[in-house]
Formats: structure tokens, sequence, C-alpha cells
């Protein structure tokens, strides 16, 4: 049966953007009502379930902590553990810990025009129950925690070896002194390479395709300049919008400037990793910079292991494992003891949860985002997605910094539902515009995003801080009753 009284608004997820949800919420609607349902056992989202050697953060860090709480280690891409006790201090500090249900995993939310309410459907140990809020903020990312993309490669059951993907990496696993095989060239493949060099014998890393790799200084110079001599929240501050500035002029270079750009890129590899590596055929991509998210490697540190030899970058095709690792189309063969298939991760729209409207199920491709967070066709539901080009937590504060802002304007004018309209001359387009595999294997899942605002998705901060903070409420396409 349904709580007997409904909470004002639900949020689904107790990672990154749910406990940032839930700090607004408090900060500027403070006589809301609200839980945060999470599937698991603990808070953190990603950086709880991701425990493989060396996970770090893949954004600065300046940028990805949260515009309320100064982030104060000095590194650039911190460590997972770091960013953990930094989300739990948080959650701590500012009592959303207690808002918290654990193990409580949404499987559908249903949308009632007669009640003007949500019933959120959760599966936990006690059974299925119910819970009915009167609006429903989805922040559970956009992959699948219980399942990873794992494509299955000839001739695995002969390997003597292991084979494991990193979203699953046991805790007891010793590696030490291994030949190793990393089969990827993401963010997860340039990070797990350089942190299992440490301890195995060799590392190779085998890319079907190159990938954009620059280095960061791990060592923020202009907040290490800054702290002691000015307020820790100025220097957060500062350090903050530089990195804004810094990161938005990179991109937008980039795209005016390609092929400068990759001159750019390559060169400072080629500095880094030695004259035996072969840089244009390991390191350049045959697709423009940020047609598919940047890797950044913290002190070059994926650099320094090619140039010691204690690690290997090969790109090539597997042809079909072996009893001792690997045959390529090549045919050269990698020997190895671990086998980690750094293969990608399987996107889940919306957690998995399925979204009805008076017992109608809504598909997600046949809706539109409006500003980046509002879902066309559907009353009082709001979803967090970040940036794919910049830290995700710059998107997901404004994105809930603007729904505070509609549930002020609603309680003010007396109104209980919104619902942006579908416009008739709103050109329906993707979503995210990134040739990455795991986009392009979801793409037929994903809602779409419209060719002009406020269905457009700018995936540039400024634009959408203009849009978000500072646009008109009522714009004629979302209807308010």
């Amino acid at each position: 049966m349904p709580s007997a009284t409904p909470l004002d608004v639900i949020i689904v997820g107790a990672g990154l953007a749910g406990i940032g949800t839930a700090y607004r919420l408090q900060e500027r609607c403070p006589g809301k009502t609200y839980a945060i349902l999470e599937a698991r056992d603990s808070l953190g989202g990603t950086w709880d379930l991701f425990r493989y050697p060396g996970i770090r953060s893949d954004s600065d860090m300046f940028t990805f902590g949260y515009r309320f709480r100064p982030w104060q280690n000095p590194q650039s891409l911190s460590a997972g553990e770091d960013i953990l006790t930094y989300l739990r201090e948080t959650a701590e500090e500012n009592g959303i810990d207690r808002h918290i249900r654990y193990g409580h995993r949404v499987t559908g939310a249903g949308w009632s025009s007669e009640d003007r309410l949500w019933t959120v459907t959760v599966e936990g140990s006690a059974g299925n129950q119910e819970v009915r809020s009167r609006f429903l903020y989805l922040c559970t990312g956009y992959y699948d925690y219980d399942r990873a993309h794992r494509p299955e490669f000839p001739g695995e059951k002969d390997f003597g070896g292991t084979i494991l993907h990193p979203q699953f990496w046991p805790d007891d696993l010793d590696y030490t002194g291994q030949r190793i095989v990393v089969v990827g060239s993401g963010a997860t493949a340039m990070t797990l390479v350089p942190a299992l060099a440490e301890r195995a014998a060799h590392v190779t890393l085998l890319q079907r395709s190159p990938t954009y790799v620059m280095t960061l200084p791990n060592r923020n110079g202009i907040y290490h300049f800054l702290s002691g001599r000015v307020p820790d929240r100025w220097a957060y501050r500062i350090t903050r919008w530089a990195n804004l500035g810094i990161g938005m002029a990179m991109f937008g270079l980039s795209r005016l400037f390609p092929e400068g750009a990759r001159r750019l890129l390559m060169s400072g590899v080629a500095r880094q990793v030695g004259p035996k590596v072969d840089v244009a055929r390991h390191f350049n991509p045959p697709y423009r910079p940020w047609d598919q998210r940047l890797c950044l490697v913290p002190d070059g540190d994926l650099f320094r292991v090619l140039r010691e030899e204690r690690a290997t970058v090969v790109t090539d095709h597997i042809d079909r494992f072996t009893p001792t690792g690997i045959r390529l189309r090549s045919g050269l063969e990698l020997t190895a003891d671990l086998v980690v298939a750094a293969t990608g991760l399987k996107v889940k729209i919306l957690g998995g949860a399925t979204i009805s409207l008076d017992g109608v199920v809504v598909e997600p491709t046949t809706t539109m985002i409006y500003k980046g967070t509002l879902v066309s066709g559907v009353p009082n539901l709001a979803l967090a997605f970040g940036y794919t080009n910049a830290s995700w937590t710059l998107k997901t504060d404004l994105t809930a910094t603007y729904f505070c802002q509609l549930l002020r304007h609603m309680d003010r004018e007396g109104y209980t539902t919104f619902v942006p309209q579908p416009e008739a001359d709103v050109e329906a387009r993707p979503f995210l515009d990134l040739s990455a595999g795991y986009i392009q294997r979801a793409k037929h899942t994903l809602p779409a995003q419209g060719s002009r605002r406020p269905w457009r998705v700018y995936q540039n901060y400024l634009l959408d801080a203009l849009m978000t903070r500072y646009g008109r409420i009522r714009d004629g396409v979302l209807k308010f009753a």
C-alpha cells in the first residue's frame, strides 16, 4: 500500500547528482519534504560501485566538486576513495544522509492525473512497497550498475588465465608479477594501465583504435598559489572559474580548429612517451578531437610507464583467445595471465524504471528533453544528466537550481503541476552528440533534444546557466495547472 502522506519530492539515486539535488532542495525550498531512494546499501553511486585499481575522476575536481562545498585537495584528478569521502561528508554535514532510504530499488513510477501524484514502486528486503510524491527527480545516471558491455571473444574457454571486467573487480585479486592485457581505449583503460604496472610484470594496452589522450598536472597551480593567501572558499571559486574557462576554451578551439588541436595533442604525447612509441599509430584517432570524450592522465602517468617500458600499447583487433593469451589479426600473440576487458559501459536510461501516465507506459525515445532536465508530455518529472564535454556536476547543479526555482514559482502562483508541451516546429535531434561506442549502442533507447531552445542541449555551461537561472519560467512552452 502507498504511504499515507505523500512526499513533496522523491529523488531516485544517492550518488553525486542525488546528493547535490537534495542540498539545493533543502537550501532553496526548506519546507519541502523529500526522500532519496537508493537501490544499493550505501551512498556514492559510481564512486562506491567501482573498486578497480587506480580509479579516479576523469574530470577536474575543482569543477567536478559541488559549487556549494569547496574541494580542498590540491589534486585535480583525485582518487575514487577521496571522492567517496567527500560525498559522505557532504551528506552527513547537511543532514542529507537522514533522508536516504537504502535498499530501495525503484522499478516503476506511475503518474495519476486524478490525484496529481506519482506512485513509485520499490523493491526491497521487506518486499515491494509504494511511495507517493508530488514530484519525481531521477538522479540515476545513465549506465547499468548490474551489467557492463562485455563482448564475447572466440576461444575464451581455452584461455588458462583470468578474464574480468573492471566494473566487477574482486577485492581479493592479487596480480603481483602477472602479465596483464587491458582491452580497451577509454578512460578506464587509461587509468588501469599505470596503476596495474606498479605491481604487474608487464601491462599491455590493447586497443582497436586510438583515443585522444592529454596529460594534466595533478597539482593545481592556481589553487596551490591561492591557498593560504585568500580564504579557502575564494581560492576554490577562483580556481573553479579559471578551470571552467580553460576547459570551455579548449573545447571551443578544438571544434573550430580540429586539425590544429589534433597536432597539439599528438605533439604533447610524443614529447612524453619517447621515441620507441609510434604516436601516429597508437594516439591518432580517426575522428576529430571531442567527437568522443578526451582522456586525461594526471602528470602523464600513462606516458611514463610506456616510456619506462613497464607497459606497451598495441593497436590491433582480437582474432581469438589461446590457452596462453590473445592472438591478434596481425598474427601477433600477447601472452597473459590476466585479461581485463575494459570494454565499456551498458547504458540504462531512467535507472531501468518504467514510467507511466495514467497506466500508459512512456517510451523515452518518444520524448524530448526541455532545458536539459524536464521531459516533454510528462508532468512533474525531472532528470539529472550532466555534461559529456565537462564535469558532470556543473550541469546537474544548474538543473537542480532550476528545479527549485520552478517549485517556488508554482507555490507563489498556486500551481500543482507542470508539463513541457512539445512544439510542432521543433526538430528532434540525438540527445547526446558523441560518437562513443556506448552512446551509439544505446541511441535507440534515449530521449531526444530539440533543434532550438528551450529543447536544445548546448553542452555549454554559460549558455545553460543563462537559460536556467535567468530565463523566464513562464515561456509559453511549460504549461501549469
